[in-house]
């Protein structure tokens, strides 16, 4: 699957019905961050989620790990762990640690840090849907 350069989120919703039509809720932070406006139109794109069964068989499956990751339909995450990112604090999050986004929404979470402030991290964890990261150097707004 590709993905456009002009993806402005990804998150997990369930579908619920309402009435005749189905919806999908979108969670406050996407519109807060300023990746969505209220009252705007979007693309939608609907992916199933594999059940915890699915997900299982494909993480024992020998012949499946060899599968590019995009081909077993998770895509690997855009970070690796030691990697150097220069990033900009968008929000902070309920634990007070900075949050920001890079590559495909994919969020980054670096303690001791501030909304607005430009920092150069090294990533320390990798998970599926997030990764967390330590200030290596603090920039300058003006560099």
């Amino acid at each position: 699957m590709e993905i456009s350069d002009q993806l402005r989120c990804v998150f997990s919703a369930d579908v619920e019905q309402q009435d005749n039509s189905y919806l999908i809720e979108v969670p406050e932070q996407e519109i807060r961050l300023g990746d969505l406006q209220q009252g705007e139109a979007y693309r939608v794109a609907v992916l199933p989620c594999p059940s915890n069964e699915e997900a299982n068989d494909i993480d024992t499956d020998t012949d499946t790990k060899a599968e590019p990751e995009r081909e077993r339909g998770r895509s690997k995450p855009p970070v690796e762990e030691g990697e150097e990112r220069s990033v900009e604090i968008e929000d902070i999050g309920e634990q007070g640690d900075g949050i920001t986004r890079v590559e495909r929404g994919f969020v980054l979470i670096v303690p001791d840090t501030e909304q607005g402030e430009r920092v150069v991290v090294e990533i320390a964890d990798v998970r599926e849907n997030v990764a967390f990261a330590e200030v290596v150097e603090r920039v300058s707004y003006y560099e």
